[in-house]
């Protein structure tokens, strides 16, 4: 999952949220230490998520889709559409209204708790918000921009139009992979958070 994945995941404890969508940028055992409990342990979570999604059988063929193309940048480009496909998902967001809401509450939280933002994290907040990025992942259109702005942060990545069109050709393959691990995750997580 990707960054509204880990946003739902929190299930609305602010701090928890902060770690979970700050987890990507805090590397190793130590650099935790820093941070106050809930933060913590929603960084520790969102590797655990990254972990569980990782090995995940739907998520391994979900990611042969993108493999021979992408290489190791298959997992991040199969992490950024399932998050399309659960701004779509009914059983989680009755509407476009509920998403709306969500992100609005999500932004709310993570403000409360900018001053924990690594620096990374921290530059790109504000377009994250101003664009909107927990919503367009909704849209076919918001899913080409996050693609595209996957490519411009990642190092050695090839253009994106191809992993595009592959998501466009497999699209029902591809919910069905993300719709065979997300209740799984769920009762992963609720389990990891109580």
């Amino acid at each position: 999952m990707n960054y509204l994945g880990h946003a739902f995941l929190s299930f609305g404890n602010g701090a928890i949220l902060t770690g979970n969508m700050i987890g990507d940028h805090v590397k190793g055992r130590l650099a935790l230490e820093q941070f106050p409990p809930g933060i913590k342990q929603g960084i520790e979570l969102h590797r655990k998520i990254d972990q569980k999604i990782d090995t995940h059988p739907a998520t391994m063929h979900a990611k042969l889709l993108f493999r021979a193309d992408y290489r190791l940048y298959s997992g991040a480009i199969t992490d950024t559409l399932f998050d399309h496909f659960l701004a779509n998902d009914p059983n989680i967001f009755r509407g476009s209204d509920e998403l709306l809401s969500f992100t609005q509450t999500t932004y709310s939280q993570l403000e409360a708790h900018k001053e924990f933002f690594p620096a990374k994290f921290a530059e790109y907040f504000p377009y994250m918000v101003q664009h909107n990025w927990l919503y367009n992942y909704r849209t076919l259109k918001g899913m080409e921009r996050s693609l595209s702005g996957l490519a411009r942060r990642a190092l050695h990545m090839p253009p994106v139009d191809k992993a595009y069109e592959t998501f466009i050709a497999n699209y029902y393959q591809l919910n069905q992979c993300y719709f065979e691990f997300i209740d799984d995750l769920i009762r992963f997580v609720k389990i990891e958070i109580s």
